[in-house]
């Protein structure tokens, strides 16, 4: 209860309410305000309502009697109508109803500073006697804060329960709304806006607005014992019993943000001034005041590291969590660092430029301006501080410094201003960038012991927002560089070794993020291109100007160089070397090497430089070969035959070089063999090119496939290994197929011939048949018999009715019944019907496959098919015409002319198969 002057008396009634839906109990906190009024005629004061009850708190947790005795209100600050409630936990909550809704704000300030003891209000500014001004409290640790109207208003929350509360259909749904209950004590607190509810990539743009850090009892009390604990380890050293006693409240319970000891860690490095500051503007550059807090809360997070330490609570962490809070703690001393490292460099900055008497403020100014800016505007109780100072206190949203360089650079960096101003603002930024990662990563290695397993934890330098801001710093150097022509030299060269800091932090950005995606087994493939891709514009870009670098200092006639070319050139690429070799910049690797004409560095770079799967000696490899400098390539084969044995295996066109050269003539009979049979477009090396080979645009032609089994057949001889004289045989055979597809070829249509000719393509032994089988020249039908002769004997036993369409075919070349009317009307004698015979097809077709000079790469053809059927087997075919053919005779007896030419056709392939036993022509 609060007097007012002895005559009106403010009460804060609780009352304890039942959801007659769910059965739930909860309070709903009213205030009621009373006054005397006195009586006539008798002047007594009777105690009477002032105003109607008004419900502060529609819904909230049942309290004990105790608590709720222990509240104290306070009513008549800004915003006028609005109520204070203090609570024995220290918590200060207004209440103010505001656009039609009761609204609650809930003191916070973003470090820890004890409890509110007591709450009052500021005199009124104006001279209206009537009207009070802000709330103010008094903090156990930080002294007298005021709070501004304007953060009641914009931070207040309306409770969610206060929609909630009737609209419970079961006793599960009310039960599961009254867990989220509104509480002053430790349940849901309505808090500032904080960068804990900002995303970690693309965040929300500046905007006002209210959040709710939904924790529970349990949260509340652990975190307050470990506030409790470490401040006793800050006074006595003692930390007797503190890992148990945070067991019991559950403080290792949470992980990562939410953790208690990431609460605290975060706490402690975004601590404010204990009192507003005056100063404003580029004033505060020159305060020792900023220096000082950043080095106290450096010693205080270190104070922290080794309480965790001496308790076992940094043994508990890494057993019990997945290393989410531990590293964001310890990533709160690397930001820390780097921004203790970015105050230093700042304040070297504006040394520099008191001493040169450039009272002009730089782009690193601008930037913690926008930070600063951005930073209050998220959090009300900002408002009043100076961006500056809200920069250097907020530590934890460091991030925020690559936002505003992926988001703000053309702010930054102006393009109306001079091509020098321009560069000058562009290193001052990639200094500060560079410092602050560089920082972090001084730290991680100095406190590595201090850090979890590492597996699947990208660092925070490593996010998309981090990396994208800078990118986008990094890539408007490089345009910047483009840009060179009427700059001094000394503007360029800074420019450049910025440029090399800066793609060195940015490359290393990227492995600790595709390092842990990696460790995580989730996709990487658009992040890992995304890296290659940036790695080699900026590669790239730092190669063509330190060539130009060159190019210029040659050029200049007083430049008189002290050193050899040499050495002028390692020294000047050194810095670009080291970082390609990090991040497997082959290309930028080969081209100085190449510059440098210096072939020990490029094999040293070839043992050092091996990427994850083929490394920089594979990248050598395919240079060399794409350049047609053959013998290099094969005598850094020779240094280096594991990785040029998997560069063969994926390059047959040159493996039997690579073979000839180690004198492994018959593998390399064996892969010139099967090369030239391949059907892979663009076989054809550039060796063979070398060799005057015309590579043809879609593949090697038939000659060249000849040449290469000439080739072939040369190594076996050469070889002479077991087993090679059926290779020579087999050679000699693919040889005379492809003499066979160029004749072919010759002989089908015009049509035919511009579609299968015009790419030079191989076919293959049945397509070749088939094709003659297609067409209507009757040398065809003969040509056919000879691919049949130059292929295995296993090719025709599995193509026999293919072989049986070949025979049918020949016997259709010739008119059967024409030539058994003409010997029947003209009575041939013996000789002239021996003459007419041999000129038919079949007869030729039996000579070649079945002839005392028949040729054959392997068995024979009456192996698969004989000429003549067996005398049962002629009994069954005349009775069933369908049964399979198991001869040259049976073919023919299928012929629609062989119950009258049968003889004059038997005769024939007798004939030309020069069979001695058999009956005698048209016996």
């Amino acid at each position: 209860m609060q007097v007012d002057r002895g005559k009106v008396f403010n009460i804060l009634v609780a009352t304890l309410c039942i959801d007659r839906i769910s059965s739930s109990s909860f309070m709903q906190y009213s205030l009621l305000t009373m006054q005397y009024k006195l009586t006539n005629p008798v002047g007594e004061r009777v105690l009477e309502k002032k105003a109607p009850i008004q419900v502060i708190i529609p819904k909230a947790r049942v309290e004990a009697d105790d608590f709720l005795f222990s509240m104290r209100l306070r009513v008549g600050g800004k915003p006028s109508g609005s109520a204070i409630i203090l609570s024995s936990d220290g918590t200060a909550s207004v209440s103010n109803y505001y656009r039609n809704a009761t609204r609650l704000y809930q003191f916070d300030l973003p470090y820890d500073a004890g409890k509110v003891l007591d709450a009052s209000v500021f005199p009124s500014s104006t001279n209206d006697e009537g009207e009070d001004g802000a709330w103010v409290v008094l903090t156990e640790k930080a002294g007298v804060w005021a709070i501004p109207e304007k953060a009641v208003l914009l931070g207040g929350v309306e409770p969610p329960e206060r929609s909630l509360s009737r609209k419970g259909s079961s006793k599960e749904g009310s039960s599961q709304g009254e867990r989220r209950n509104l509480t002053f004590s430790a349940n849901i607190a309505p808090r500032r806006t904080s960068t804990e509810a900002w995303d970690a990539g693309d965040k929300q743009t500046a905007a006002l607005s209210a959040g709710i850090v939904r924790r529970n009892a349990r949260d509340e009390e652990s975190e307050a014992l470990l506030g409790h604990l470490f401040h006793e380890f800050l006074t006595s050293g003692q930390v007797d019993g503190s890992l148990e006693k945070l067991r019991t409240a559950g403080a290792f319970e949470r992980d990562g943000g939410t953790n208690v000891f990431a609460r605290l860690s975060k706490s402690i490095v975004d601590t404010l001034a204990k009192h507003w500051t005056t100063t404003r503007g580029a004033e505060i550059l020159a305060m020792a005041v900023v220096s000082t807090q950043l080095m106290d809360k450096h010693r205080k997070h270190q104070k922290f590291l080794q309480f965790l330490a001496l308790s076992k609570c940094h043994e508990e962490l890494c057993s019990r969590q997945t290393g989410h809070c531990l590293q964001m703690i310890v990533e709160h001393g690397e930001k820390l660092a780097g921004m203790i490292q970015l105050r230093e460099l700042q304040n070297m900055i504006y040394q520099n430029q008191s001493n040169s008497g450039n009272h002009l403020l730089g782009s690193l100014w601008d930037l913690i301006q926008l930070v600063g800016e951005r930073a209050r505007r998220n959090a009300v109780l900002l408002m009043d501080r100076d961006n500056a100072e809200v920069f250097y206190s907020k530590v934890s949203d460091l991030e925020e410094v690559f936002y505003c360089l992926d988001r703000e650079l053309e702010y930054l960096v102006r393009t109306d201003q001079q091509y020098g101003a321009q560069i000058q603002r562009a290193c001052e930024l990639s200094n500060a960038c560079a410092t602050l990662v560089k920082s972090a990563m001084l730290y991680r290695n100095e406190h590595h012991t201090w850090y979890p397993s590492p597996e699947g934890l990208a660092p925070w330098y490593s996010q998309p927002v981090v990396r994208n801001g800078l990118w986008n710093l990094a890539f408007f150097m490089c345009q910047l560089l483009s840009k060179r022509s009427g700059v001094d030299g000394s503007s360029t060269s800074d420019l450049f070794s910025h440029l090399e800091v800066m793609s060195d932090v940015l490359l290393e950005a990227y492995t600790g993020a595709v390092t842990a995606k990696l460790e995580l087994g989730e996709e990487h493939t658009g992040l890992s291109e995304e890296y290659q891709s940036r790695r080699d514009v900026l590669l790239h870009a730092l190669y063509q100007q330190a060539k130009c670098f060159l190019d210029a200092q040659y050029q200049d006639a007083k430049w008189i160089p002290k050193e050899p070319r040499e050495v002028i050139h390692t020294k000047l690429f050194s810095h670009l070397l080291s970082i390609a070799r990090r991040h497997e910049g082959y290309q930028t690797l080969w081209d100085v090497s190449c510059d440098l004409n210096d072939s020990v560095l490029l094999r040293n770079l070839m043992r050092e430089s091996m990427g994850p799967k083929r490394g920089f000696s594979y990248f050598v490899f395919r240079q060399l070969y794409s350049s047609r400098q053959l013998p290099k390539l094969l005598r850094l084969g020779e240094e280096f035959p594991e990785d040029f044995s998997t560069f063969v295996k994926e390059h047959p066109e040159i493996a039997w070089l690579h073979e000839l050269f180690l004198h492994q003539f018959s593998s390399a009979s064996e892969t010139l063999h099967q090369l030239a049979l391949s059907q892979h477009n663009a076989l054809i090396s550039t060796a063979e090119e070398d060799m005057n080979l015309k590579v043809a645009k879609h593949g090697p032609t038939l000659a060249e496939r000849k040449r290469l089994l000439n080739l072939s057949k040369i190594a076996a001889l050469a070889g002479k290994d077991t087993g090679y004289d059926s290779r020579i045989k087999r050679i000699e055979a693919d040889l005379r197929i492809l003499k066979l597809q160029e004749e072919i070829i010759k002989l089908v249509s015009e049509a035919e011939e511009e579609n299968i000719s015009s790419g030079q393509d191989l076919l293959l032994p049945r397509n070749l048949i088939e094709l003659c089988l297609r067409g209507a020249n009757p040398e065809l039908s003969l040509l056919a018999f000879q691919v049949f002769a130059w292929t295995s004997s296993s090719f025709r036993k599995s193509n026999k009715t293919l072989l049986e369409e070949c025979w049918k075919n020949a016997a259709d070349q010739d008119d059967w019944g024409t030539l058994y009317q003409a010997y029947t009307a003209e009575g041939w004698s013996d000789d002239e019907t021996l003459r007419i015979l041999r000129k038919t097809m079949i007869c030729q077709a039996s000579r070649r496959c079945y002839g005392p000079e028949s040729e054959t790469f392997e068995g024979a053809f009456d192996e698969v098919l004989p000429l003549r059927l067996e005398k049962s087997e002629e009994a069954l075919i005349l009775k069933d015409s369908s049964l399979s053919s198991s001869s040259v005779e049976a073919i023919l007896m299928q012929h629609k002319n062989f119950p009258d030419a049968g003889k004059l056709m038997l005769t024939a392939i007798m004939l030309g198969g020069e069979v001695e036993e058999g009956p005698a022509p048209m016996e």
